[in-house]
Formats: structure tokens, sequence, C-alpha cells
């Protein structure tokens, strides 16, 4: 358990677990080879690096396969827009991606129309295959632990790997309340290989450590791996290195 983990090794487990992501407007292929050359550090490689579709195929000439190459769909804007998320989807598999990161239509959903969502994400599903599929319920504008709840049924019922926290373009990102409701959900829905991803805000290894200590409580400890949990975050990255090189972390910002 990561309770019961120093500090460094909590940092090794989340660097093995983490998405180093760039989703920025202005990305340059200059900022997509600093960011694979980033993501295989002195101290370990990361699990994936996260980028738009288009620049799938650089990244994957960069970086060795056991890095995985993660591209976003339908995104940030999350909109009930079928086409453009299959177009995504299949820009990312003819680019030789790895991981689909996809927004869930959230205001689609809190404006109730449940079944044109769960069509939209079976839609992707199937697109996407055999990607690994991670679906971006938007849990900060969701807000409520009810919709936070049936997003993620929804996600897990369409046969998602993971259920993914926020894009980290809204105020509010990966909260310990967000990630309660989406725990609890994966942990009894019968899908037991379906994941986690925590996206937005964790900057510091002890706010890492919250959420791993999270996981591991609703899925156990073996769930603590890059095949069922994941961090989305650029920031965290310093503070992991901070820590494996012996330096003091960062405070933790996330209060539960």
């Amino acid at each position: 358990m990561p309770n019961a983990l120093p500090l460094p090794e909590v940092a090794r487990l989340a660097l093995q677990c983490l998405d180093l992501t760039s989703l920025n407007d202005a990305d340059t292929p200059a900022d997509i080879a600093a960011l694979c050359q980033r993501a295989q550090t002195r101290f370990g490689p990361v699990a994936a690096v996260c980028v738009w579709p288009r620049f799938v195929a650089q990244a994957r000439s960069l970086l060795p396969a056991s890095i995985h190459v993660a591209a976003v769909a339908n995104f940030p804007a999350g909109a009930l827009d079928v086409a453009l998320a299959l177009s995504d989807v299949k820009a990312i598999k003819d680019a030789g991606g790895d991981e689909v990161d996809v927004v869930l239509p959230y205001r689609a959903l809190m404006n109730g129309q449940t079944a044109e969502c769960a069509d939209f994400l079976q839609q992707v599903r199937e697109a996407s295959r055999p990607l690994a599929l991670k679906v971006i319920i938007e849990s900060g504008v969701l807000a409520s632990p009810a919709l936070i709840a049936q997003a993620t049924q929804l996600a897990l019922a369409a046969g998602a790997d993971f259920v993914k926290t926020s894009t980290g373009k809204t105020p509010v990102s990966a909260t310990p309340e967000a990630a309660t409701e989406i725990l609890r959900e994966i942990a009894t829905s019968g899908s037991p290989a379906a994941g986690f991803k925590a996206s937005g805000g964790i900057r510091s290894v002890p706010d890492a450590k919250l959420y791993l200590d999270m996981a591991a409580a609703a899925l156990g400890a073996d769930a603590l791996t890059a095949k069922r949990f994941r961090f989305g975050a650029s920031g965290l990255l310093n503070d992991i290195e901070a820590v494996l090189a012996g330096q003091a972390s960062a405070p933790s910002t996330s209060a539960y």
C-alpha cells in the first residue's frame, strides 16, 4: 500500500503511472520532441505521453515501444459530435497511437441526453479497438456525485479501459471527492480490468500519494500499475524527479 511506502517509492510508482502531457493550442513539433525526450528520465520512463492527434506519428517515432502514445479525441469541448470524435480516433489509429483519451459529451449528459451519450461512447469504443480507451468525464463540471457516478457507469458500460477525471482545461480538475465516486463505481461495476486516471492539478508527490492510496483502498494494491492507474499531468514530473534526487517535495495542495 502506498501509505506504507516512503516518499521516494511513491514517487517511483507515480513515475511508472504517469501520462506526460502536452495539450497546448500552440504546441509545435519542437515541443513534442522535448516532451518525448523528457519522458525518458534518468530514473526510468513514464507510462505514456499524451498529445494532440496531429503529433502522434512524431511521438511514436521518437519513443521506444515501452512508452505508449496517447492522444485526445473530442477534446477539450466534449460536444455531442460523433463525427468529430470518430475522425480523431481514426487519425490516432492511422498514426500508430496506442491509446485514445476521449471527452464524454458531459454537457449533453447534464441536459438529460443519456441515451445519446451512451451511443456516442459505444461508437467510439468500437472505432478505437484495439487501442486502450480512456473516457474523460470532466468531473469538475459535472460536480454532483450523482452525475459523476452516472458518467462513470456509462463509460464502463461502453467498455472503457479507464475513467479519467478531467481535461485539465476547466477551473476544477481532479478532486478527491470525484475520485471517490469514480473508484466506487469501478469497484462495483463488474469490470475487473477497468482503471482510473486522475488528471489535472496534481503537481506534487504528496498529491499523487493521496490518489494512489484511494485507488489501493478501492481496487486493491494490485491495481497500482500503469494497466489500471494513471496520472495525467505535465507538472508532476518535476516533483517526482526532485524527490527521487533526494530533494524535498512540494507540499500537497489537495485537501481531503
